[in-house]
């Protein structure tokens, strides 16, 4: 069989498999409904890196919150072992069989930074861990909340966290040495249901404001597809309002006040989202500011957006990483699991910690606050405020 055809029957194998993905779509729409649950099963993966440093931290202030509900057995933690990079290279396999039915024994999950091999690390080249457990627990909206009080911003990103580009980044074709095709994936129920998850938190939350973020200008298919599905639900929302953005204007101009004037929902595909949210955490402060919700019908998890720091780790300074991204993904999950008002406390002892009073600072050196050192010093601040 010649290349050509090689190509073509692996292109038709692949069509394939989105039809069986879009029949189970169609059939999985029953939502977890946590109020009812006896018990709710934290699942904690520490993950690589300076992961389990700022875990450690993360899970201090997640005890303080719900102590009462440990205590009397509605919450459950627990850690699920083999997901670190040592194991999953010993195995060969980035989200090993046996990992991924304990995790999924779980209702929720909270997880650190994980190591994505690359080219020229000296490691196999693995998929990413993150890509598939977001695909097999079916985590479709990445949702990132940036928040910059001083340039009155409130940002909410609904970032479609399973097609575009990523669905199939390792399914590419080499036809020949000159040719190379990757794909980029849209489909008309991928699309409807982060439009109506971002248009429900929307209207629960008195936003006004729905953004698309798409070049569909250019790529006119699945970016216009995308868009004007969102446009079609916004059709069930009268009372939200619905524009567009293309992705490089919201890169390059989302701080000015007259190009982000009344945003406050952000819709995006894929790899947009991953990008325009990335540059979003930088403005309010850094990516280790930052933490994502991902949310399916079953399962969510929780994390921070940035990556394990292997510098700070080779450097000895691992101890003195930022766990706030931990943190505020603690929050989120409790907000989504029926505990909101345990996350506006977190939000408010936040704030203190970091914008008003910042009687410590974490600038990742040695002389200054270490992970532990804020975490005492935010304790100490729900202690306050209580």
């Amino acid at each position: 069989m010649d290349n050509k055809k090689v190509a073509e029957v692996t292109f038709g194998t692949l069509i394939q498999g989105e039809y069986e993905r879009i029949k189970r779509m169609k059939s999985t729409t029953e939502v977890t409904d946590f109020g009812k649950l006896n018990k709710i099963v934290i699942g904690i993966l520490p993950g690589d890196g300076i992961g389990p440093i700022i875990m450690e931290q993360a899970l201090r202030v997640l005890k303080k919150l719900v102590r009462d509900e440990i205590n009397c057995g509605k919450i459950e933690l627990r850690t699920i072992e083999g997901m670190t990079i040592e194991n999953r290279v010993d195995k060969m396999n980035s989200l090993p069989e046996n990992v991924f039915e304990e995790i999924k024994k779980c209702n929720v999950l909270v997880k650190g930074p994980m190591v994505t091999p690359k080219a020229g690390e000296g490691l196999p080249n693995l998929i990413s861990a993150n890509s598939l457990l977001r695909r097999g627990l079916d985590l479709y909206a990445a949702v990132r909340p940036v928040k910059i009080p001083d340039k009155n911003i409130d940002w909410t990103f609904f970032r479609e966290n399973i097609e575009g580009e990523y669905i199939w980044g390792d399914k590419g074709i080499q036809v020949n040495e000159d040719l190379a095709i990757d794909f980029k994936i849209q489909t008309k129920e991928g699309s409807e249901r982060i439009a109506r998850a971002a248009f429900d938190f929307a209207k629960r939350n008195g936003k006004k404001n729905i953004t698309i973020v798409t070049k569909a200008n250019i790529v006119k298919l699945t970016d216009g597809n995308f868009s004007n599905i969102v446009h079609k639900v916004g059709e069930e929302y009268p009372e939200i309002q619905v524009q567009d953005r293309f992705v490089d204007a919201m890169c390059a101009k989302m701080m000015d006040p007259e190009f982000n004037k009344g945003m406050e929902v952000v819709i995006l595909p894929n790899l947009y989202g991953d990008i325009v949210t990335d540059v979003a955490a930088e403005h309010q402060g850094g990516l280790g500011t930052a933490s994502s919700a991902n949310i399916g019908n079953q399962y969510a998890l929780f994390e921070a957006i940035h990556g394990t720091a292997p510098n700070l780790i080779a450097e000895g300074r691992g101890e003195y990483a930022d766990p706030c991204s931990l943190i505020r993904a603690m929050g989120q999950m409790l907000q989504h699991i029926g505990y909101g008002e345990k996350k506006e406390l977190l939000d408010e002892a936040l704030d203190i910690c970091v914008v008003t009073e910042k009687k410590l600072v974490i600038t990742t050196r040695k002389e200054d606050a270490s992970a532990a050192d804020f975490t005492d010093y935010l304790l100490y601040t729900l202690e306050r405020i209580v």
